[in-house]
């Protein structure tokens, strides 16, 4: 439409103003008899952030609403009808981006009839002096027309004074901030405020969701009682949390603009209510809420689960889960279960061949609709099947990234009464606790399930005999991070053995710091310095290092430095440096203090920091982006006699305020001294020989894994090896999975997806040599990262799509290297990553009517590879190692 053509058009919302306070305007009401005609103007864009991707899409609409009063109440409430006439829309045709690109002529859209028909249909408004107060509709008329026309209503939700309210409008009920200057009325939306029905879901991990930046501001112009002009603008920027150079921005403008005065129109009706007044009117008007409710766009192209059956073949099922095709075609599978019936799911999962079975397993979990659970409650035999395949299901179950009631439910009644292997037993316990944490973490703790989980735990808790099983049923009350828990863990930490006080101290670390109460802090201070009986130096520093990273006080870290000099050199090292480490950790909680206390000299000398120990502690950057901080630590813990006593690979991410536990792997080794040396201690307190691996994974505590027990399984292990490494997981998650409405202020409709895939083959080794006195141990990690990111606008006129996907392959190897067959010991460390091969597609389609276009951009490269310089001392430590070697 030529703006020059809508000047003869007569318009916009008059209104009559009373006495009010001094700054603010005053009542707004519409006139009796009158006919209101504005001009609606609408433009929203939706483009990619990135440089390299293609232009994005533009809509421009442009409308004539015509509005007048129907019935008005003594007390000032009103019944408005509001229509839409001659909508004319645009969209700018797909262009590749360039620096010089002005973009072509805009194409016309052409409205179907049936979409024509519908915009015509009026609305009625219950209004008053600015307020809507009731929207009256067609239910049976179309999500999108429907959502139009109420962007078009919200524009009269408002009012002449200062001040902040709560208001229900499209956006849904939000919080809104008035303020009043002479002629003008100035409303700001907080979008994030905003609560409204079907909202979608997201990953318990902040992590791994969505940031949204939003902003709502609409300007109203009034002069002589006369609403001269409206603008409302709006923009959000939407990316993966990880990842900001993926991100979208949307931006939206609705305007009125006054041209020519009222005119006369229809006659106000004489009726007793506004029940009786819109029963006069034609059509059948039902109320309808002011909140845009969600459109779900039909997909066209999506995979079937039946269609891929009925072409089933398993050789085109890849199975290597560290490259990035078997991620993407893992991501497939989910979509395809998610949309599929109960009795095709099952069908899959009976025909898959042994190798594929793991792999439709782990993505029916994901997929966690109601037909893949019922399917997996149906196939999954937990006294026949394989322990590896049971193993597989309960890991996936305890890695979903927003797990509902439904798979806890299936979890506990699998376990429930079965005889089972140890090893899938122990998985289901942690499991278990992993699903009741995420629930929670989600408001569901008030679910049976979760009552029903957290008995399960508890329960078995009590009734434990054998230290291995309780010691179990801690860590899940670690993965499950329940504050009422506390007691409980403090208990089996002060008064336990060994193992299970170690194990309680360990879930403690679990918490946040703002569950570290006076009361936790006490009972550490307890068994680090020893208050009440012996413990081992572990879980001593277990509890220091609670102390140390919980808003830890100044006379705690003096406390626990002034122990440091009464503790054996090698512990001390440990513990002196984990101190200096929150000194050059900028994000340590303790760094501030630590920096006052060490202006005293008379703690920070030579005297306190001078422990020749071998033991380390120490950690560092890998990777900076404006997005993320990832971390590589490192702890290794020596005994006196120079053998390696435990050692912790950290592996941590932090992202906008969020921090996650990417990868925690610990090995420790016992009781290598008394089989190596001539002098050992007396036979009673001779600790037993015993090594063995526990890990956590993104915040998820596995089953420990024991290398060997005793020295006669040492030697039988050593014979009978095959010389493989121990798998510690190995299969695909679902590590991202959000899904997000936004409904705009004019009534359009923004969905947001995220699904980001983890294919993951990480193994452990350790190889003690007792001829040549070496100990070798080697954590490798190989996996792919793809990430899947979507923005859907949906209009009656136009539908458009941006979307980023980014795939990454790495592998990364930490080995180490102990020779104690001559004084000093020699340890060398090597990290390294091998060559990284990358790739990202950018990809923007439009589709108006009959007229559709797709254009498509990316880049791919490969980062080189490279090994981590850790510091010093190990450089030159390995050098000496490496040679010798030769």
């Amino acid at each position: 439409m030529n703006p020059q053509a809508v000047l003869g058009y007569v318009c916009l919302l008059c209104f009559s103003f009373g006495s009010t306070a001094k700054g603010d305007l005053q009542p707004l009401s519409f006139q009796p008899g009158t006919l209101y005609q504005y001009h609606y103007t609408l433009d929203v864009q939706l483009d990619p952030v990135s440089t390299v991707s293609p232009r994005g899409a533009r809509l421009r609409a442009e409308a004539l609403v015509q509005l007048h009063r129907l019935w008005r109440d003594r007390g000032g409430e009103e019944l408005l009808q509001i229509q839409i006439r001659d909508l004319q829309a645009q969209h700018e045709p797909g262009e590749e981006r360039s620096q010089d690109s002005t973009g072509g002529p805009p194409a016309e859209v052409t409205l179907s009839q049936e979409a024509r028909a519908e915009l015509q249909q009026p609305v009625f408004v219950s209004w008053s002096s600015g307020k809507v107060k009731a929207f009256y509709g067609d239910k049976a008329e179309s999500i999108l027309i429907s959502n139009l026309k109420r962007g078009i209503v919200s524009l009269l939700q408002l009012q002449p004074h200062a001040g902040t309210a709560v208001e229900e409008d499209v956006s849904g009920s939000c919080q809104v901030t008035y303020t009043v200057s002479n002629h003008s009325i100035t409303k700001t939306k907080d979008l994030l405020s905003c609560t409204k029905p079907n909202a979608g879901f997201t990953s318990v991990n902040k992590i791994f969701g969505v940031e949204w930046q939003p902003t709502s501001r609409s300007q109203y112009v009034v002069k002589d009682s006369l609403l001269q002009s409206v603008l409302a603008e709006e923009s959000h920027v939407l990316s993966p949390a990880l990842r900001s150079t993926s991100g979208v921005k949307i931006s939206s403008r609705q305007q009125l603009q006054l041209v020519s005065p009222p005119m006369p129109g229809l006659a106000e009706v004489a009726r007793q209510s506004l029940e009786d007044a819109l029963g006069g009117t034609e059509g059948r008007h039902q109320p309808l809420g002011m909140a845009s409710p969600p459109f779900r766009r039909a997909c066209t192209r999506c995979p079937s689960l039946r269609a891929y059956l009925k072409a089933f073949d398993s050789r085109r099922v890849k199975t290597d889960t560290s490259k990035a095709a078997t991620t993407w075609q893992f991501q497939r599978f989910i979509q395809m279960l998610r949309s599929a019936k109960e009795r095709d799911v099952l069908q899959l999962l009976r025909r898959a061949p042994e190798e594929m079975l793991p792999f439709v397993v782990e993505a029916a979990v994901a997929a966690q609709s109601v037909a893949s659970l019922a399917a997996l409650s149906d196939f999954l035999d937990f006294g026949k099947e394989p322990k590896s395949l049971l193993e597989k299901f309960l890991y996936a179950a305890a890695f979903s990234p927003q797990p509902s009631g439904e798979l806890l439910h299936l979890v506990l009644d699998k376990l429930d009464g079965k005889r089972l292997a140890p090893e899938v037993w122990e998985t289901g316990i942690v499991a278990v606790g992993s699903l009741v944490g995420k629930l929670c973490q989600q408001k569901l703790c008030g679910l049976q399930e979760v009552e029903r989980g957290v008995e399960t735990i508890l329960g078995g808790l009590r009734g434990a005999k054998e230290e291995s099983e309780v010691v179990i049923y801690l860590l899940a009350l670690g993965n499950a991070v329940l504050p009422e828990t506390i007691p409980i863990l403090l208990d089996h930490a002060e008064e336990g053995p060994t193992t299970i006080s170690t194990a309680a101290v360990s879930a403690l670390r679990r918490f946040p710091a703002r569950h570290i109460s006076g009361k936790v802090k006490r009972a550490m201070r307890r068994i680090f310095h020893e208050k009440r009986k012996s413990y081992e130096k572990t879980c001593r520093l277990a509890a220091a290092e609670i102390l140390l990273d919980n808003e830890p006080s100044p006379m705690d870290v003096i406390n626990i430095l002034l122990a440091a000099n009464e503790l054996e050199t090698e512990t001390a090292t440990f513990l002196l440096l984990k101190v200096q480490n929150s000194l050059r950790a900028d994000h340590h909680p303790a760094r501030k203090i630590m920096k006052d206390i060490m202006r005293d000299p008379r703690i920070n000398n030579y005297n306190f920091f001078s422990k020749a120990g071998i033991s380390s502690s120490f950690s560092g950057p890998l990777t900076v982006t404006q997005d993320l901080l990832s971390t590589f630590g490192l702890d290794l813990l020596f005994l006196e006699g120079g053998y390696l006593r435990k050692s912790v690979s950290d592996f941590s991410l932090l992202s906008h305020g969020q921090q996650l536990h990417a990868a925690q792997v610990t090995i420790e080794a016992q009781g290598v001294e008394s089989m190596l040396e001539e002098n050992t201690l007396e036979e009673e307190e001779e600790p037993e020989l015993k090594a063995g691996m526990s890990a956590i994974f993104f915040d998820v505590q596995l089953r420990p894994i024991v290398f060997f027990q005793g020295y006669t399984d040492l030697m039988a292990k050593v014979l009978l090896s095959s010389g493989e490494p121990t798998s510690v997981v190995k299969g695909n998650l679902l590590l991202m999975d959000h899904h997000q409405v936004i409904p705009l202020q004019s009534g359009l409709q923004v969905t947001v997806k995220l699904q980001g895939g983890l294919g993951l083959d990480i193994s452990a080794d350790m190889d003690v040599s007792i001829w040549e006195q070496e100990l070798k141990t080697g954590i490798n990690a190989r996996g792919s990262l793809t990430i899947d990111f979507q923005v859907e606008l949906d209009a009656p006129f136009l539908q458009a799509t941006t979307r980023s996907q980014t795939e990454v392959e790495t592998s990364i190897h930490f080995d180490t290297l102990l020779r104690f067959s001559g004084s000093p010991v020699l340890l060398c460390l090597q990290l390294r990553e091998e060559q990284v091969p990358y790739r990202e597609i950018f990809t923007v389609s439009k589709s108006a009517g009959s007229q559709s276009s797709t254009a498509r951009k990316g880049r791919q490269g490969t980062l080189p590879g490279r090994e981590f310089a850790l510091h010093r001392a190990n450089s030159k430590a390995c050098s000496l190692l490496l040679t010798m070697e030769e």
